[in-house]
């Protein structure tokens, strides 16, 4: 509705023509729609706290082989509709409950690039063979990923500063009425999103110029078939880029069609989805320079490995 209602104002009301509609209408609906979830998912995860003793999670996951919340944490990112952006929240809610950061990582990595709407299109455009490839490669990357970010101890990098609010570490000893849980919950929620509102701006802002201004052919013509780098040259074009799957998979269909191998273009795909100028903007609040270059470069090693085994498959 929001984003019908959003098109509307900028197109009919407005009367925006033309990439500059098309940029301010991405900005407006993105920046809207994360500053939502931001709220929604941070108080949500807060208000929780306050009833649910976070250290029995914790040591419920501990007790657990690594691979089992890597996988965990993965195949969840395929329920949620998120984005690289729209991801964020929940990311930081698991920041928040002390999950290990590895575990968060896989979550972060999985959600926007093994979304159900992301399936749900590929099965469309290409078939249930070429969307099974696509889990089981997407899910190993986000799996992987997470494993090798939680094996480098990248807890010390992680900028926010997560205290435990008020209830929660003796939820069973402090009695707090529902009104208070809730206030609590929401000034905590307030005082995170002062912190990060202002780079979700910039991040989408920066990803609606790209959505508005870059060309389809400009894409196709370093990314075609002769050029044995053309899966490194897709990833690397793909990494400024924003947008969520829906987005980007209409424009995969136009790629492959102008003769763009399809690894390539599924590699690019996943570059735009789960990597993106936009979020590493975003992150830079939440967690260090040092750990976004190693999230990236894990991701984006693997997403190249997948694009060439695409090829070959293929």
């Amino acid at each position: 509705m929001w984003y019908e209602l959003s098109k509307e104002f900028i197109y009919n009301v407005v009367g925006l023509e033309g990439k500059l509609a098309d940029a301010t209408h991405f900005f407006i609906y993105d920046t809207i729609k994360i500053w939502f979830l931001l709220l929604t998912i941070i108080f949500a995860v807060s208000f929780l706290r306050t009833w649910v003793n976070t250290e029995y999670v914790r040591a419920h996951l501990q007790g657990k082989s690594a691979l089992y919340g890597h996988v965990g944490a993965s195949l969840f990112g395929i329920i949620t509709p998120f984005c690289s952006c729209s991801a964020i929240p929940l990311f930081l809610g698991f920041i928040q409950a002390r999950i290990p950061i590895g575990v968060t990582f896989s979550y972060l990595i999985s959600a926007p690039m093994n979304n159900e709407i992301a399936i749900a299109m590929l099965f469309g455009i290409f078939g249930w063979q070429i969307t099974s490839i696509y889990i089981a490669f997407g899910l190993t990357v986000a799996i992987l990923g997470g494993w090798l970010i939680g094996r480098l101890g990248m807890e010390k990098e992680v900028l926010m500063d997560v205290k435990p609010i008020e209830g929660e570490l003796e939820a069973t000893l402090v009695k707090l009425s529902f009104k208070d849980r809730a206030k609590e919950a929401w000034n905590y929620t307030l005082d995170i999103f002062k912190k990060i509102y202002i780079y979700v701006m910039i991040g989408v802002g920066a990803g609606a110029w790209i959505h508005g201004y870059i060309p389809t052919d400009f894409i196709a013509t370093y990314t075609g078939e002769g050029n044995p780098f053309a899966v490194i040259v897709a990833v690397l074009m793909g990494i400024p880029m924003y947008s969520n799957a829906a987005g980007v998979m209409p424009l995969v269909e136009v790629l492959t069609s102008k003769g763009m191998l399809l690894g390539t273009a599924l590699s690019f795909m996943m570059a735009v989805t789960a990597l993106s100028l936009p979020e590493a903007l975003i992150l830079k609040k939440i967690i260090s320079l040092k750990l976004i270059g190693i999230f990236f470069a894990i991701v984006g090693s693997g997403i190249i490995a997948i694009g060439y085994l695409f090829n070959i498959i293929l």
